[in-house]
């Protein structure tokens, strides 16, 4: 049995952020992965990011073989394909990047700051001992021998699924299931065209309710004409297979008449706020297991390698104070919540009404400008829904006999900024949660009824 003062499960973009943070400041880390150790970074991805996350983390820009393009902005096509609204400007500018080369980047300065990399290691499940998690469970897949691991602290990063995240007492405090309408499914292909796009160096997303039903298909440039193209379904009812909208919405169109398919793949994102607490004694949940990711359009890199550094620095410290309890480990959910939190519970109610829309609803309310490109804009970097509806507009819409949807995007923009704010007041202690939580979940359970 080894012993450590961390260990991380998951290699992947929270995962190594964390393992090279806890590095950083000294301590002993074990960085466990089941994939080989040259797999890692190996995902079906969109492959976009930010460049406002490297800013933030202090992360170099991606170059050399890494960087598939650089992009300007994004395009958004209503159902009729009748509006675009072209978003540039603060925040838009980023990266499409080879998701294998930036994984092994990652990866590469968490060894380099001195992680222990076990890999090709199947983590099971946590190690409980007096109402802590004290370490894990494992397998090595090469010799199906069994391997416990043992720690002070222990951070799951294990992606969508949360192999110890699931198999947590709920003493714990840290919700172990994501709900089926908090998922959507995607499938996407890479696709070598037989010429480049327009313009190829915007991301490309269209908002079609019959084709991607709770989602969205999007059409993302790489180098050398070739493209990043996917769709997205909620996991509601008998939803449809995201592969067959694909191709019968998507790929049927004349820009990809004769283009040959590099690679193809689907997987699940939690689209939803993040859970209400990461943390519980001697655990921290992270990434895709903890849903830090963007509820509009599913993007995880940044928000995930955020909340493996806030977990990386404040499980150092904690571990500098003595044992690392749910009280210790608290300010994760505090610097998380208050800030990116915040911004991802707003943009929540947006998908929850986003979701309840007509194509002809959502065709109008482009084509009027109800929400501005420059309010997209601050909606997507804060989470601040803001509303263009002039006299005039009403007039329209009164006279189409649509006033009801003016009034559901009004009380959608009051729930957002109420929802915003109770994330703003995200209690100090574990001793406020439960009072906190019955405020939030009024809150969606009233959008869910609204919408």
């Amino acid at each position: 049995m080894e012993k450590f003062d961390t260990i991380v499960v998951g290699g992947g973009t929270a995962g190594s952020v964390a393992a090279k943070t806890l590095a950083s400041a000294g301590l002993s880390v074990c960085l466990v992965d089941r994939k080989e150790k040259n797999s890692i970074g190996k995902k079906v991805c969109g492959d976009a990011i930010g460049k406002h996350h490297f800013d933030n983390l202090g992360l170099s820009y991606p170059e050399g073989e890494e960087l598939e393009r650089d992009i300007v902005g994004i395009k958004i096509y209503s159902p009729d394909l009748g509006t675009v609204f072209r978003l540039v400007g603060e925040g838009l500018p980023g990266f499409m990047i080879n998701r294998y080369l930036f994984g092994q980047r990652l990866l590469r300065d968490a060894l380099d700051a001195g992680v222990e990399l076990l890999h090709s290691v199947h983590v099971l499940r946590p190690v409980i001992e007096d109402g802590y998690v004290i370490g894990v469970s494992a397998r090595k897949t090469a010799s199906n021998s069994k391997v416990e691991l043992r720690s002070e602290a222990t951070a799951d990063a294990s992606g969508f699924f949360g192999v110890l995240r699931s198999k947590l007492p709920a003493a714990m405090g840290v919700d172990r299931e994501v709900r089926k309408e908090d998922q959507v499914i995607c499938y996407r292909e890479i696709r070598e065209l037989k010429k480049d796009l327009s313009e190829p160096d915007f991301c490309e997303i269209y908002l079609d309710p019959e084709a991607a039903p709770g989602g969205y298909c999007w059409i993302f440039p790489e180098g050398e004409a070739r493209v990043n193209v996917g769709l997205g379904v909620a996991a509601v009812g008998n939803y449809p297979s995201p592969k067959r909208q694909l191709y019968d919405h998507v790929l049927s169109r004349a820009l990809f008449e004769s283009s040959n398919v590099v690679h193809g793949g689907g997987g699940i994102v939690p689209t939803r706020r993040p859970l209400d607490s990461f943390v519980g004694n001697g655990i921290v949940v992270m990434g895709d297991a903890s849903c830090q990711v963007n509820p509009i359009h599913g993007g995880g890199m940044g928000p995930s390698m955020t909340g493996g550094k806030i977990a990386g620095e404040v499980i150092a410290e904690a571990l500098e104070t003595g044992r690392p309890s749910r009280e210790r480990l608290w300010p994760i959910n505090v610097q998380y919540m208050r800030n990116y939190g915040a911004k991802q519970a707003g943009l929540d109610i947006f998908r929850l009404f986003l979701q309840g829309l007509t194509n002809e609803e959502l065709s109008y309310g482009m084509r009027y400008r109800l929400i501005k490109e420059d309010d997209v804009i601050v909606a997507g970097l804060d989470g601040d829904v803001h509303l263009n509806v002039t006299e005039a507009t009403r007039r329209v819409f009164r006279g189409l006999g649509r006033l009801s949807f003016l009034r559901k995007l009004y009380k959608m923009a009051r729930m957002s900024k109420r929802v915003k704010a109770l994330y703003r007041e995200y209690p100090d202690s574990p001793d406020g949660i439960s009072g906190w939580k019955v405020e939030v979940q009024e809150s969606f359970d009233e959008a869910k009824k609204t919408f």
